[in-house]
C-alpha cells in the first residue's frame, strides 16, 4: 500500500487510475454479457440463461441509460463535495464505469439508431478504443495539450508551440484519422506522425488536394485489406456483427 499510496495517491493520480480500471472491467463485463445474449437469441433461446435485455414498463432500456445516470451522479457528487481519497476513488470507479456502458453504445447515440449489432456498431468498438487511450494518457499525467512550459520558455513562443501541436492535431482529423486527432492531442508525437502521412481517400483533405497518383496511393493504402485488418480487431474485442433473426425485432443484443 506504501508503493500505490507514493504512486498515485500522492501524485493526485488515484482517481484516474480507479476510472480506468472502472472503464476496462465493465467494458469486458457488458461485452461478455450482450455476447451471450446475442449468441443465445442467434440459437432462438431467448428464454434460458441468467441474463437478460432489461424492460421496464415494456420499453426496453438500453445500457446505455445507467451509464449517463452514473456519469451525472458520479460527477455532480465530485463538484458538489471534492472528497479526499479513497472516497474520490469511489466516485472515478463509477465515472468509469458509466463512462464504458455510455460509449459501448456510442453508435446508437451516433446514428440514432439500434445498430450494436450491424456493422455501424463497430464504431463503438472505435470510441471504447478512443477513451481506454484517453484513460491511460490521463493516468499516465500527460498534459492535456501534450506538453507545460516547465522550460520557462517566452510565453509566446510556447503559445506557438501549443497552436502547431493542435494544428497538427486538426490536420489528422481532416485526414480521415479522428482516433489520431484525438490522442494526438494528449501524445504530440501522435499528432506530427499521423499529420505527415497519408490521408484517407474519402476524407476532406484528400478530396480538396489529392489528384492522379497520390489519390491511387490513399486509395491502396487504405483499401479493403485495411479495413479489414481493423475490422478484424474490432470483432475480436467487440463481437462480429450480425443481422437480426428473420422476422424478430432488433434489439441490442
Amino acid at each position: 500500500m506504501a508503493w500505490y499510496d507514493e504512486t498515485f495517491v500522492q501524485t493526485g493520480r488515484s482517481p484516474a487510475l480507479w476510472a480506468l480500471v472502472g472503464f476496462l472491467v465493465t467494458f469486458a463485463v457488458v461485452r461478455t454479457v450482450t455476447r451471450r445474449i446475442h449468441a443465445r437469441q442467434a440459437a432462438r433461446a431467448e428464454g434460458s440463461g441468467p441474463v437478460k435485455d432489461v424492460y421496464i414498463g415494456g420499453v426496453h432500456v438500453h445500457h446505455q441509460v445507467w451509464g449517463i445516470l452514473l456519469v451525472l451522479v458520479s460527477g455532480l457528487l465530485t463538484f458538489r463535495f471534492r472528497p479526499e481519497s479513497p472516497w474520490i476513488d469511489v466516485l472515478a470507479l463509477l465515472f468509469g464505469a458509466g463512462a464504458a456502458l455510455t460509449l459501448d453504445e456510442f453508435a446508437l447515440w451516433f446514428h440514432l439508431d439500434d445498430v450494436y449489432w450491424s456493422t455501424e456498431g463497430r464504431k463503438s468498438i472505435d470510441a471504447i478504443l478512443v477513451g481506454g487511450a484517453l484513460g491511460g494518457a490521463i493516468l499516465l499525467a500527460v498534459s492535456p495539450v501534450g506538453s507545460t512550459n516547465e522550460s520557462n520558455l517566452p510565453a509566446w513562443l510556447y503559445s506557438f508551440l501549443v497552436a502547431t501541436h493542435l494544428a497538427f492535431a486538426l490536420v489528422c482529423v481532416l485526414k480521415g484519422k479522428l482516433a489520431t486527432g484525438i490522442l494526438g492531442v494528449v501524445v504530440p508525437t501522435l499528432a506530427w506522425i499521423g499529420a505527415a502521412r497519408l490521408a484517407k481517400p474519402s476524407s476532406y483533405w484528400a478530396r480538396r488536394r489529392y489528384r492522379g497518383k497520390k489519390l491511387e496511393r490513399s486509395h491502396r493504402r487504405f483499401g479493403p485489406s485495411y479495413q479489414a485488418r481493423h475490422d478484424r480487431l474490432r470483432d475480436l474485442l467487440g463481437g462480429a456483427p450480425a443481422a437480426p433473426p428473420e422476422g424478430r425485432p432488433q434489439s441490442d443484443r
